[in-house]
């Protein structure tokens, strides 16, 4: 079952959530969609198969699965591109909106033969290329590498640690695109700043994981420093209301 993308104001909100239960979070918060991840604390890492199995049974809005294999970079060997392969076949299989993708090479550039094969798998669910494009060394020639494999949107913080910080960049890439593929802002987004970001850059979409920490309900603790009592990031109901509030008055 494909999940219907709410828009707010005309624009889309994407809440980036580590768990079916926080997608659900994101669901009742408001949200557009949401990109579905685990393991947040190192960027994001491919959600497993329950996982997605799940939230695409929970969830009535658009479910985008980031395909990434491990932290780290984005060039792949051989068995972890295989790897990404499979997840975009099961996410077809189990009724997913989109995925989330993206390969380099070492050099910086756009692995155009292998992201050409994700995209054509991936077909025709949404391909967004992912955050990798933060870590291209030429970005307005990897939009249009981009462009011409076909994916539908890239997330990006414009090469910097925030979408604040990127601002600039992110402005320009939306006015080189010209709406020949849709570039999304993300990283650092929240409340006191998403207005400003859609307004300035010219975005019809943004990204933001709306997340708070929440401390672990274990009482007993033999060994603390396993860390396997810390506390967890989830998607906040709140916050993505209260994005969707400050969307609403733009």
């Amino acid at each position: 079952m494909l999940g219907t993308e709410r828009k707010i104001n005309g624009y889309a909100l994407e809440i980036c959530s580590n768990s079916s239960f926080s997608a659900l979070q994101a669901q009742l918060g408001g949200a557009s969609r949401v990109e579905l991840c685990q393991n947040l604390e190192n960027g994001g890492t491919t959600p497993s198969y329950g996982q997605i199995r799940s939230t695409r049974k929970l969830l009535d809005i658009g479910i985008h699965v980031l395909i990434r294999p491990r932290a780290g970079d984005f060039v792949y060997t051989a068995e972890e591109f295989e790897e990404i392969k499979e997840y975009i076949r099961f996410c077809k299989e189990v009724g997913c909106d989109g995925v989330v993708i993206g390969v380099l090479h070492s050099d910086g550039s756009v692995d155009k033969e292998r992201c050409a094969e994700l995209v054509a798998l991936a077909k025709p669910l949404t391909a967004v290329f992912h955050r990798a494009f933060d870590r291209c060394k030429d970005p307005l020639a990897s939009l249009e590498t981009i462009i011409s494999l076909g994916f539908d949107r890239i997330l990006t913080s414009g090469l910097a640690l925030t979408a604040e910080a990127g601002k600039e960049l992110l402005t320009t890439l939306i006015e080189k695109a010209a709406g020949r593929i849709e570039v999304m802002p993300g990283s650092g987004v929240n409340e006191g700043n998403i207005v400003g970001l859609l307004k300035e850059t010219g975005a019809q979409s943004i990204h933001s994981s709306a997340k708070v920490t929440v401390a672990s309900t274990m009482q007993y603790d033999v060994l603390p420093s396993m860390g396997m009592n810390e506390a967890t990031m989830q998607t906040s109901k709140l916050l993505v209301e209260e994005l969707v509030g400050r969307i609403e008055q733009i």
